[in-house]
């Protein structure tokens, strides 16, 4: 059956367990750091308009945004929207998320070229996110390779998105790092906490791009075993 691949279970098997893993660890690490307030006493929005403003960076827009760590730069409307637990909070967890988004629009005022390419290829992305297998599908089942092809270039973009994601991440956590020190809103020592924050969270980036590629090998295999 096409509906119940027991291949896909063995192709995906070791996506969900990275996946499984970096979300209890970034849960984990975001948490234990929630408990602790950095001495500046800022909140992560606070913080974030801080790093940008040392930056000479202005007239980014910095709201709330719904849900837990939504935390998200949206380089449309250069708004930088930061969950309720993220916003308010002045711990070392909520600062080094907030920073970290900040990096986000440093990134697009400097013209960061990985960013650039990874919002041309959102609308892409998200077509194939929702068509690339049921197009597959219609190709296998009404022996259409074209159709087949279709579904997999669509995937492939799905997976090169993936892959720019992580140098964007990284960079933007390493700005965060260093910049937060540099603008006095965490201490040297205070540094290491959000940075385990940011290393955990980067950690699902790379998950998610291991489910994306195993993925496409699954689809690939499917293809040539139909």
């Amino acid at each position: 059956m096409l509906f119940f691949d027991p291949l896909y279970m063995l192709f995906m098997l070791p996506a969900l367990i990275l996946a499984t893993f970096a979300a209890i660890r970034t849960q984990a690490t975001f948490h234990r750091y929630s408990r602790v307030s950095a001495s500046s006493g800022m909140t992560g929005a606070e913080a974030a308009r801080a790093l940008l403003e040392a930056q000479g960076i202005r007239g980014v827009n910095i709201g709330i945004s719904r849900g837990f760590l939504s935390d998200h730069y949206d380089p449309r409307d250069r708004s930088l929207r930061l969950s309720p637990q993220v916003y308010h909070s002045s711990s070392l967890a909520a600062i080094g998320v907030a920073c970290h988004e900040a990096g986000h629009a440093l990134q697009h005022a400097e013209g960061y070229m990985p960013l650039a390419l990874r919002s041309q290829l959102v609308p892409v992305t998200q077509l194939g996110s929702q068509l690339a297998f049921p197009i597959m599908i219609a190709g296998l089942f009404f022996q259409a390779p074209f159709l087949v092809n279709l579904g997999l270039i669509l995937f492939t973009a799905v997976v090169a998105f993936t892959l720019i994601t992580l140098p964007v991440e990284w960079n933007a956590s390493a700005r965060a790092k260093r910049l937060m020190v540099q603008a006095g809103i965490v201490s040297p020592r205070e540094a290491s906490a959000s940075s385990a924050v940011l290393n955990a969270a980067f950690l699902t980036y790379v998950a998610a791009t291991v489910t994306a590629i195993l993925q496409l090998l699954y689809y690939l295999s499917l293809a040539r075993r139909r």
